[in-house]
């Protein structure tokens, strides 16, 4: 089992790995061993409850299918064990971000003394732009 939280918990039963060739420049091993892993998470058939299925549906993240599907590859180690644990780290830290709320953002105004310094900037530069311009003789 894989403790979320308190309450949330998922079974190991719902998580899928398969074993790929990892990717990129390697030795004489990297040919012939599969050390990069594929998770994959079927959001809709899993146990989770519906807060979270809601939540992770409405994502927008590469790494979910438009079936519905979290995939996950991990490559980083050299062992299948090390990227099948690192593979389970980034999807509980996926269903964990869904259940964090986001703080409402609060509309401020600009404080009279910024807006008169800018105000000032302002005339200053445009005093010097009105400089640059042409010269009357008559």
């Amino acid at each position: 089992m894989l403790h979320i939280s308190n309450n949330v918990s998922l079974d190991e039963n719902e998580i899928t790995f398969e074993a790929i060739r990892a990717q990129g420049s390697g030795g004489q091993k990297v040919n012939k061993t599969s050390a990069a892993i594929h998770l994959r998470f079927d959001i809709a058939a899993s146990s989770l409850p519906d807060f979270y299925k809601e939540k992770l549906l409405s994502l927008k993240d590469k790494r979910i299918t438009k079936e519905g599907i979290i995939v996950i590859k991990s490559q980083q180690h050299r062992s299948q064990e090390q990227n099948r644990e690192e593979a389970l780290e980034r999807l509980i830290e996926l269903i964990k971000s869904v259940n964090v709320i986001q703080k409402k953002r609060i509309k401020t105004k600009p404080t009279k003394g910024s807006v008169n310094r800018r105000l000032q900037s302002k005339k200053k530069h445009a005093g010097k732009k009105r400089l640059r311009g042409k010269v009357d003789t008559e």
